[in-house]
């Protein structure tokens, strides 16, 4: 937190600047509802704390074939190097290789949609996250310390090829923003220069059936449960996932059942968030496209239900 930038609930609007409300829950206790902060910044924070902790660190290497075996995980590594170990844990993100050699082909899939994010000089206006919803996108500003914030753009680019020219990404995004004639997104506008500080990204989920483990080799984080990022959590079920990993494979008798119980633990609360990001995805989607949504559909409300939900004990 001293590193990042707590902040209350995100508010929402129209792409006019009508407020509609907000979403995310209240603060708890010391701690407030969000905390913005860059990847790198955390990653910082998370390797010095390891660092402390005695974790041996290996840069540049990855798995090259494993030996999974019912009391036992032989690897062989990128180097050639060779070990045996208790468990292995595939932490390796959404393509995992880990995965892949466990498990077999798992091809995520894509949602429709992509996501665009700049960083920039945090906006003197911009005191909370605020989210704004116009007919071909939908865009974010979240502060990640007391002089920086990021832009995210959620759009659709096509089903078949959504990747998109570098040389197209500063014209695209203008014109996508020259929908909100609010503040803050036509200050932004002109500080839009640099393609090569443009993070395009398609959006694409995937998870692994249950359980996520074979073995004494197990899959956390991205790997067994990639979620696209309507409800902005991926990171936070990652970081999740390890400490529940942690705390049952110090209090029980063998692996079998701290995986099984990890498994208990982690199923439900993961498939809640990323069922849900799915089905808002779907949701803007249809919007984008200009197509109505299902009967019933609320998005506030499932945003709400959901990230009230994460406030839940794990």
């Amino acid at each position: 937190m001293k590193r990042g930038f707590p902040y209350g609930q995100v508010k929402m609007f129209t792409a006019g600047g009508h407020n509609v409300g907000v979403a995310g829950p209240p603060p708890m206790g010391k701690y407030p509802s969000h905390n913005g902060v860059s990847r790198r910044i955390l990653h910082d924070v998370m390797y010095d704390e390891a660092i402390n902790a005695g974790v041996k660190y290996r840069m540049g290497l990855t798995v090259k074939s494993i030996e999974n075996n019912e009391d036992s995980v032989s690897v062989v590594f990128t180097d050639d190097s060779e070990g045996t170990y208790d468990i292995l844990i595939g932490a390796d993100g959404i393509n995992s290789e880990v995965r892949k050699m466990v498990f077999g082909e798992f091809k995520p899939h894509y949602m429709g949609l992509s996501v665009w994010r700049y960083a920039f000089k945090k906006h003197e206006d911009l005191d909370t996250g605020y989210m704004y919803y116009g007919k071909r996108s939908k865009i974010g500003f979240i502060p990640m310390s007391e002089d920086s914030m990021y832009m995210f753009l959620v759009s659709s680019e096509g089903a078949d090829n959504p990747w998109i020219e570098k040389s197209a990404y500063i014209p695209m995004m203008k014109d996508y923003l020259s929908e909100f004639p609010i503040k803050i997104a036509q200050d932004v506008m002109e500080q839009m220069t640099d393609p090569d500080l443009v993070n395009y990204r398609p959006l694409e989920a995937s998870h692994l059936p249950d359980p996520w483990y074979k073995n004494r080799v197990i899959i956390i984080g991205d790997g067994a449960h990639a979620t696209v990022p309507q409800l902005g959590s991926g990171a936070a079920l990652a970081i999740e996932d390890a400490v529940v990993l942690v705390d049952e494979l110090e209090n029980k008798q063998n692996t079998e059942e701290a995986f099984k119980a990890f498994m208990k633990r982690r199923y439900d609360r993961c498939m809640t968030i990323v069922n849900a990001s799915e089905t808002l995805a779907a949701w803007e989607l249809l919007e984008f496209e200009g197509k109505a949504l299902p009967e019933g559909a609320h998005p506030g409300k499932l945003i709400g239900q959901t990230l009230g939900s994460l406030m839940a004990p794990f």
